[in-house]
């Protein structure tokens, strides 16, 4: 029998980062500026975090304050990938440099930093394994709802996360009510759909793509952050996140750039991503292989799908991925 009460958590903790990384690229995007460095910026946001918790930890002993320990490593995180927005719309906003080579070299950037540090810090614990534990960060993070083991079956599947999971929901749905509801939400899409048009309208453009950049990237740190301190239990390793980045990236386009959609896109993307383990397969490592591309598969058949219903609000924005030019107005 397939177990739906132990496989429903799996999902929804596997699917927080990309929540995560979605959501922050959806705001990206809406504004026209295709940020293809989220997996960068996230490996980032999940190191600078790390820095700051492994300091403390160093510093408190074995006395931790529960606050301090959540505070440090989200004000670090949340710098980290500021500084990677910052960056990226430096260079494709300001310099006008092409958006797809930026976000790649971004990618390349982020994982080479986070590499660098993390193994920094790995050498300065001398320990005999290729990973930095912090186990006392890690405790302050995953907590869950002090009454969800009373409540059974119910209690695991909906209150037994940490607060960021929680946090990842509000995030998604108070972006979706911005994009959707609100004047500033209006004036950002139509930054992303006519800029030119925005610009004749009184809309300043540039601050509008730094701002939403900037805000997209810290929300994807975020996403890097959980991975690290609840998700893997405050174990840092490098080279760990695997393709996490590049599915949220995918998520982007299989919740039609909805990032209120995207709240049960990301757990149907988590469970398949983790569904390889739930499914019998034997010693047959292609099998395993084939469940693995199941994400991939969905999104192609749903790009297949909205191009085919061409739909203007199925689609993406119209200026995505375009640097601005004011002169050619």
């Amino acid at each position: 029998m397939f177990d739906f009460v132990s496989f429903i958590p799996r999902a929804v903790v596997q699917s927080i980062p990309l929540l995560y990384g979605s959501t922050g690229e959806i705001i990206t995007q809406k504004s026209g500026n295709l940020n293809l460095g989220i997996p960068g910026v996230m490996y980032v946001g999940a190191i600078s975090g790390v820095i700051a918790s492994f300091f403390y930890e160093r510093s408190a002993g074995g006395n931790v304050n529960s606050f301090v320990a959540i505070l440090l490593p989200m004000l670090a995180c949340l710098i980290g990938s500021l500084l990677m927005g910052l960056l990226y719309c430096f260079l494709t906003v300001t310099l006008r440099a092409n958006q797809n080579v930026t976000g790649l070299a971004m990618t390349t950037f982020g994982i080479g930093f986070g590499n660098f540090f993390g193994g920094s810090l790995i050498k300065l614990t001398g320990a005999d394994v290729p990973n930095i534990a912090l186990s006392a960060t890690s405790a302050c993070f995953s907590r869950s709802l002090p009454f969800a083991g009373r409540l059974g079956a119910v209690g695991k599947i909906f209150f037994s996360y940490g607060f960021l999971a929680y946090l990842a929901i509000v995030i998604a749905l108070a972006a979706a009510f911005i994009l959707k509801k609100t004047r500033t939400g209006l004036e950002l899409r139509a930054v992303g759909e006519n800029p030119a048009t925005a610009d004749a309208a009184g809309i300043n453009i540039t601050a509008y793509k730094y701002v939403a950049t900037c805000i997209g990237c810290m929300i994807a740190g975020l996403g890097g952050l959980y991975y690290v301190m609840d998700y893997a239990c405050g174990i840092w390793s490098n080279d760990a996140f695997g393709d996490r980045g590049w599915l949220a990236i995918a998520l982007v386009i299989f919740t039609i750039w909805r990032p209120d959609v995207g709240v049960l896109a990301s757990i149907l993307f988590g469970g398949l991503y983790i569904l390889y383990l739930f499914i019998p397969t034997g010693m047959n490592l292609s099998v395993k292989e084939l469940y693995k591309m199941l994400p991939y598969v969905v999104t192609i058949i749903v790009l297949i799908i909205t191009s085919m219903r061409r739909k203007r609000e199925n689609q993406p924005p119209q200026s995505l991925g375009l640097s601005y030019f004011r002169e050619d107005r």
